[in-house]
């Protein structure tokens, strides 16, 4: 084992969740909604996930007891609104406990106000194609600000919203592409609406119009937060591939990151921080991507597990924003946790490299916290520290959490 690194005294050690991927019984938002129509891209439905509306506070032990300092989670806007302009005080005094709860054990808040879900009443309006989505989003954000605000440590107002742009350059099959519309349409229908809409199932005719709604809802929604508490730090999380190139392959590798990350980043250069969500690196040459070489270890996307392309990622997203970086999802798609055991220590050494290089990232958060729900592939990809028996709800650590919360214990010198 290596000597302990070092990471500013004030870094925040964390893992991330999300509420419809754990919470369970989301029956207000659209992507339940689009779980259960006939046909849907969803392998399966989220059904009661991993309980974690009911769990939460044995799973903040957890976090605790990995020698952790903050936790990433989301508040589902369709729980606290679940009809239009009526917001739930019992949602609302959940989320409260959960943020009173991490603080009782030491943990940072990180909130993520939205993490692709929202409203099924919000999505049958058309979503962030609609005219007044800014304006009902920044009031949502209001409400949860209104509420739990003075004790948050950092606000996120979207998950990936440059994913879809992402997913065009992993050449999903064309089935794939033309089920999601099929699952639109079938949402439409059922819903009795012309355009149902949704943040993670998206037409690519809807890109440039969800894009430029999910803008101006980022920013309305920030103006709502500094409103109640100027000083609080605002940001976005974007999903990063460590993009590189090998000779003959820069221009493609440019066009992506132009395609995919920068209009992002750039917008975040008005921000207080970024979010990095990094998962693989991928190597272009000048006929496109390049094969894993032979005997390569691959994670769930086929790709190489590569420790050094966090580094990587977060150093381009600084570069370009200029400003400071949360890795606010990090980690590997694998049922192998031997994988993910070996790849948590050099990635975070590689993590510290960065930052001795003076690239200012404020905290991690490895991704995530148990096995999930992981969206149209349901149950079947495996990125937890803990597993989930799926009758009991049981969570069981991992190797991977013990080495991850022995590498915390060493960088933090406790």
């Amino acid at each position: 084992m290596t000597a302990s690194p070092d990471f500013p005294a004030d870094f925040l050690w964390g893992v991330a969740t999300a509420g419809h991927q754990n919470e369970g019984d989301n029956v207000d938002s659209d992507t339940w909604f689009l779980e259960n129509v006939t046909p849907t891209v969803f392998q399966e439905r989220s059904g009661r996930a991993a309980n974690g509306w009911e769990l939460w506070e044995s799973d903040l032990d957890l976090v605790a007891g990995m020698n952790l300092t903050a936790y990433r989670f989301s508040v589902e806007w369709a729980r606290i609104e679940p009809s239009e302009g009526e917001f739930s005080d019992e949602a609302l005094a959940h989320y409260e406990a959960v943020v009173d709860g991490c603080l009782a054990r030491g943990l940072a808040p990180i909130v993520t106000f939205n993490h692709f879900t929202s409203p099924h009443w919000f999505a049958a309006k058309g979503a962030w194609l609609n005219d007044a989505a800014p304006e009902l989003f920044a009031r949502y954000c209001g409400a949860v600000m209104d509420r739990v605000g003075d004790r948050i440590r950092l606000a996120v107002t979207f998950n990936e919203p440059d994913l879809p742009e992402m997913l065009t350059w992993a050449h999903l099959p064309e089935f794939v592409v033309e089920l999601e519309r099929r699952t639109l349409q079938a949402a439409s229908e059922a819903a009795g609406v012309e355009r149902y809409r949704a943040g993670n199932v998206m037409l690519r005719e809807d890109f440039a119009g969800m894009r430029a709604g999910m803008t101006a809802a980022h920013v309305a929604g920030k103006a709502a937060i500094k409103q109640r508490r100027p000083e609080l730090p605002v940001g976005l999380s974007l999903a990063m591939c460590d993009d590189v190139a090998i000779d003959g392959g820069e221009e493609l590798r440019d066009r992506k990151r132009a395609e995919v990350y920068d209009y992002w980043l750039r917008l975040a250069a008005d921000d207080d921080f970024v979010g990095v969500q990094n998962y693989e690196r991928l190597t272009y040459g000048p006929d496109g991507l390049v094969d894993a070489p032979a005997g390569a270890v691959l994670n769930g996307m086929g790709t190489p597990v590569d420790p050094d392309s966090l580094r990587g990622a977060v150093v381009y997203a600084h570069q370009v924003s200029g400003v400071p970086i949360l890795v606010s999802e990090h980690g590997v798609s694998t049922p192998d946790d031997s994988i993910r055991a070996a790849f948590i220590e050099p990635s975070l050494d590689a993590l510290a490299e960065a930052i001795a290089a003076g690239v200012p990232v404020i905290g991690y958060c490895h991704w995530t916290l148990m096995d999930n729900f992981e969206w149209i592939f349901g149950y079947g990809p495996k990125l937890g520290l803990h597993e989930v028996d799926r009758e009991t709800f049981a969570r069981t650590p991992k190797p991977s959490a013990g080495v991850y919360a022995e590498y915390v214990r060493r960088a933090r010198r406790i």
